[in-house]
């Protein structure tokens, strides 16, 4: 099974281009260190912390319906259920899964996922 990187979604109001056009249908990868940290590095973050969304969103939405690109002014002009429910895909995909291993509960050979949290690992 091939690890995922793309993730196809659909959005619930769409963006209007300037041409009246509706794109709902788009693709988000998987973001990366550069996508979290570069960002901080621009001004308009440093005057509204906000705005990292924006360009976090620019960055990682790689198809939006038939525009050639999305970048940040397509993702200011999203009606604000669309990004919303940008924000939460973004976190969904990106959120890191607990690593899990097979385990038989000695008492009474249920089959178990036991979770490993390395955050937490006794002293």
């Amino acid at each position: 099974m091939a690890f995922q990187t793309e993730f196809e979604f659909t959005l619930p109001r769409g963006y209007i281009d300037r041409d009246g056009n509706i794109h709902r249908n788009g693709t988000m990868r998987l973001a990366n260190a550069g996508d979290e940290i570069l960002p901080l590095r621009d001004p308009k973050v440093a005057q509204n912390p906000g705005y990292l969304t924006i360009i976090l969103l620019a960055r990682v939405i790689t198809k939006l319906g038939t525009l050639p690109a999305v970048d940040t002014r397509v993702v200011e002009n999203l009606f604000t259920m669309d990004l919303a429910y940008l924000q939460d895909l973004y976190q969904k995909i990106n959120t890191m899964d607990m690593p899990s291993y097979k385990g038989i509960c000695p008492h009474c050979g249920q089959k178990l996922d036991i979770p490993v949290n390395f955050m937490e690992a006794d002293q």
